[in-house]
This record gives structure tokens, sequence and C-alpha cells, in this order.
């Protein structure tokens, strides 16, 4: 039977902001992947030489509107490292909230539905695990209780 002790490997507790940040970091990369392998696509070449992205023509304010989109979960990668606690996690929680329903967008068209579907299916996972791990963001207690939640400082003290 083993026992704590036979295991040589150690297990440290993953601060959340190191989670929250890789999982931005993994979503990105599903992002632009799922955008990039989508040039394999038949006739998508062909359509971005002549000027366009599925409906939409290639323009300056298409381009400016692409790359906005990709900045919000590329700065989720450096705030969710570096934001203050509470604040980190209403950003997290507010962002992946409104990116579920843009990321569903890749859905449109109803073309090549298993690929875009499979993209959207692990994207909406990641933004899942970034939900719950914010929502259950860890708690620390008052200054004047200890970890049980009883009063640090006795009345008779204070």
């Amino acid at each position: 039977m083993a026992t704590k002790t036979d295991n040589p490997f150690q297990s440290r507790e993953v601060p959340i902001q190191s989670k929250l940040a890789a999982a931005w970091t993994s979503f990105m990369f599903l992002y632009v992947y799922v955008d990039l392998l989508g040039l394999y696509k038949p006739g998508m070449v062909d359509d971005i030489l002549n000027g366009k992205v599925f409906t939409f023509e290639i323009t300056e304010t298409f381009a400016a509107s692409a790359l906005a989109a990709t900045v919000l979960p590329t700065l989720m990668i450096l705030l969710s490292a570096t934001l203050p606690a509470r604040a980190n996690r209403v950003t997290n929680l507010v962002v992946a909230t409104v990116l579920i329903p843009y990321m569903a967008f890749n859905l449109a068209g109803g073309e090549w539905l298993f690929y875009y579907g499979l993209g959207l299916a692990v994207e909406l996972l990641v933004l899942a695990f970034i939900l719950r791990s914010a929502w259950t963001w860890p708690r620390t207690p008052p200054a004047s209780t200890d970890a049980a939640g009883r009063d640090a400082i006795p009345v008779a003290l204070r």
C-alpha cells in the first residue's frame, strides 16, 4: 500500500493568478489557430486575395476590428497575472462572460461545422475554467479573525 511519503514528486499549489494567465494563454492559442487553420478551407485564400473574409470586405476598419478582437484576451494574460485579487476576479468574470457569445460567431455561416464546432467547444471549456476559477477565487479571512473565522483579538483587549 502506497503512503504519502512514497511519492517522490511534490505537488505545490499553483496561485490562481498563474492558473488564469495560463488559461488565457491557452485560449489565445486556440483563438489564433482556429482562424489560422481555417485558411486551409478550400477557397478561403482565394477569397482573401479577392479582398473578402467570410462576408466582410477586407479594409483597414476590418483589420483594426480583427486586431481589437484579439487585444482583449491577449491583455487578459497580463492582467490575470498582475491585477489585485478583487479587480482580477471581476475582470476575469466579465471578460470571459462577454467572450462566450462572441466566440459562438465562429459557427455563423454553417460551413465546416465540425471544425468550428470543435474549436468553439474547446474555447468554451477554457472560458468555463476561467469563470469557475474566478468565481471560486480563494477568500482570505479578515485580519482580525483566525483561520476558523473566530475573533483573533480577545474582546478584553479591544
